[in-house]
């Protein structure tokens, strides 16, 4: 049997290069599923998505989802991608199986915890506002340890960086001022021991309530339990405005602040990979 991709509508295109187009996937002409990709706005053209992939029930568990994923890396092999990125439920236990046996590699995971009461911060540790004094610093500072996650996990330097840029320019258009925007410092003792980025968002039914953006311990005080601190400054906050969930991504590879968001109940929602196109 002869499994293809067929075409449903025409290419889309886009600016800076963007493209998207789905697809049936056909064996030997009869359709049993679907395909969509497009490149990933947030990399640019030379980062392809598989941004759905699905196979009708009937036609399950005989191959058709493997060599689909291999025909839609062929399609975006021939767009000029360098690399493609997929995200896979963390339920999907079939497709997280096909995507490993396929060689993809996860670069980050969402997480994401249903809070309840506020938590109390440990004695001698206290939050307050960021300054506007140390707002220009810890921007720049944040947005350039960013790019340098990406940097590491084998995203190009330029498309890293770009994607610093977009992001930090899409989620803080007004700077500190931005709406839903909490920005905070901790202090133990009166030092200044870690930064925290915590947002509202409206992302749909499925979607936090509120998002960790940034946790960051001050180099010299790390290994002190100012992290977890940090993230329990993140619960309050994120309660006393409403939100009774709470996401955040976290690195592949970064074990110390993945142990941390399980030991304090956050569980995965997605899970992000990618794979080079040789």
């Amino acid at each position: 049997m002869t499994t293809t991709l067929r075409p449903t509508a025409p290419e889309q295109r886009g600016p800076g290069g963007a493209r998207s187009r789905s697809y049936e996937v056909c064996v030997n002409s009869r359709p049993v599923g679907t395909v969509d990709l497009a490149t990933d706005h947030r990399f640019g053209p030379a980062a392809g998505r598989i941004v759905r992939l699905a196979v009708d029930e009937r036609d399950r568990r005989r191959g058709r989802g493997t060599v689909a994923a291999l025909a839609a890396e062929e399609v975006l092999r021939g767009w000029g991608c360098t690399r493609v990125e997929v995200s896979v439920d963390a339920g999907a236990e079939v497709g997280l199986g096909l995507a490993g046996a396929l060689g993809y590699v996860e670069r980050s995971r969402a997480m994401a915890k249903t809070l309840t009461a506020a938590p109390r911060l440990p004695e001698g540790t206290e939050g307050r506002r960021m300054t506007e004094q140390e707002y220009p610093g810890w921007r720049e500072a944040s947005r350039t340890a960013y790019a340098q996650e990406w940097i590491d996990r084998g995203v190009p330097a330029e498309q890293a960086r770009a994607k610093a840029e977009a992001d930090d320019l899409a989620l803080l258009p007004d700077g500190a001022d931005t709406a839903g925007t909490m920005l905070r410092v901790l202090t133990y003792e009166d030092t200044v021991v870690g930064t925290l980025w915590v947002a509202l968002r409206d992302g749909g039914p499925d979607a936090p309530d509120a998002y960790v953006f940034d946790v960051e311990v001050v180099p010299a005080h790390r290994g002190r339990g100012h992290g977890r601190s940090l993230m329990l400054m993140a619960e309050a906050e994120a309660l006393a405005h409403g939100a009774r969930t709470l996401g955040l991504n976290v690195f592949a590879g970064n074990t110390p602040a993945l142990r941390l968001y399980e030991s304090l109940g956050y569980a995965p929602t997605a899970y992000h990979l990618y794979k080079p196109l040789l």
